[in-house]
Order: structure tokens, then C-alpha cells, then sequence
């Protein structure tokens, strides 16, 4: 079976690193192997990444708890209709 997938558009600093960071203290090794992370773009203070569609709460909760500032701007469900958004 295909993971359904969601994409998220997020800005912050540091995101390669503090993203992967924030899920794994926040949801758990078990958790992030859940999660289905997977990184389509990545630049200095934006990304584009992709989650499972079951762990996108959870994710974004280790976003909002973690102490350097994550933003979610955007969800879609497809990379075209994110990008027409953005």
C-alpha cells in the first residue's frame, strides 16, 4: 500500500537541522520512522517537506513546542497545489 502523503511549506532558520530535531524529541525514534519525513526543497530560510498523512498533528505540535521558531504557512495534499499557493 502508498503512504498518502502531505506537504508542508515551513520558514524558520536552521530547518534541516531543527526539524528533524523537534520530531525526534517530541514524537520518538518509533515516531519518526512514522512520520515518513522526506525533503523535497530546502533553502536558507524555507523548505518544502513531506509527512505521512496520520503524523501531520503530531508533527506540527513538535513544531509549535520546539524553542527556536518553526512555521508551518502552508498544507497541501499535492506539490502542485502548494506551489500554486505559495
Amino acid at each position: 500500500m502508498r503512504e498518502k502523503k502531505r506537504y508542508l511549506f515551513l520558514k524558520g532558520k536552521n530547518l534541516r537541522e531543527n526539524v528533524e530535531k523537534s520530531i525526534l524529541e517530541f514524537i520518538g525514534i518509533l515516531g519518526m520512522a512514522k512520520t515518513g519525513l522526506g525533503w523535497i526543497k530546502s533553502d536558507r530560510e524555507s523548505a518544502v517537506i513531506s509527512v505521512n498523512r496520520e503524523m501531520l498533528e503530531p508533527v506540527k505540535a513538535s513544531f509549535a513546542l520546539w524553542p527556536e521558531p518553526i512555521e508551518v504557512k502552508r498544507v497541501s495534499g499535492t506539490l502542485k497545489g502548494l506551489r500554486e499557493k505559495i
